[in-house]
């Protein structure tokens, strides 16, 4: 048993210069959202609580801390679109956060092209090279242990189109590092890039294991 460890209850606070959670579940990949509220304006913000979820069909999720622009927009049209986020769209993506009203356009803020998507009504990023056309599966109010609700809510999307750029398809696999995909960390500005030095491999062992 470890007697050195630094022990704290979430729930009295961490007594930290910067609360660690954020960097211990870490990095994790961002969802870069872009959403249309039922009048037609157009809404682009990153989310830090992002991921996958299912494999067949695919669907992925993302928290919204509070009731968003996002959020709102979902709830009035049911789709959305995931953007990647790349190192070289990273201060693009850093400008689609700024706390701007709903009536703001963050594709025109940020200086980025909104490309018609195929299947939903929501444009993707035209600049980023991966883009999945979502419609919305589960709005989840996230809750305590004891039931209380907490203000914050899980959106889940079927990912329904998929748009991959085509350098990024090295003999029809993915290249995961080719498309230099950054990733948030903790603290208030930590962010991390995949590179290919980066890589290793493992194969799913047999059982019973051998040897």
């Amino acid at each position: 048993m470890n007697h050195d460890d630094y022990f704290y209850e979430p729930a009295g606070g961490h007594g930290l210069p910067h609360d660690p959670f954020n960097a211990i579940v870490g990095p994790r990949p961002i969802g870069w959202i872009a959403s249309r509220s039922g009048a037609g304006v157009l809404n682009l913000a990153p989310y830090s609580f992002f991921n996958a979820f299912n494999y067949t069909p695919p669907i992925i999720g993302f928290s919204s801390q509070g009731r968003k622009d996002t959020l709102r927009n979902i709830e009035e049209t049911g789709e959305f679109v995931w953007n990647l986020a790349t190192r070289p769209l990273a201060e693009a993506m850093n400008v689609s956060c700024a706390p701007a009203p709903p009536e703001v356009d963050e594709f025109v803020l940020a200086g980025l092209t909104p490309s018609p998507s195929r299947i939903v009504g929501v444009p993707r990023v035209a600049e980023s090279p991966v883009a999945f056309e979502c419609r919305v599966s589960q709005l989840v109010e996230l809750k305590t242990h004891a039931g209380a609700g907490t203000g914050n809510w899980m959106v889940f999307g079927e990912v329904v189109g998929v748009h991959i750029a085509q350098h990024l398809l090295r003999d029809g696999i993915y290249d995961t590092a080719g498309a230099q995909p950054i990733l948030r960390g903790g603290g208030p500005a930590d962010y991390f890039e995949i590179t290919r030095e980066q890589l290793f491999q493992m194969r799913r062992p047999p059982y019973p294991l051998e040897g």
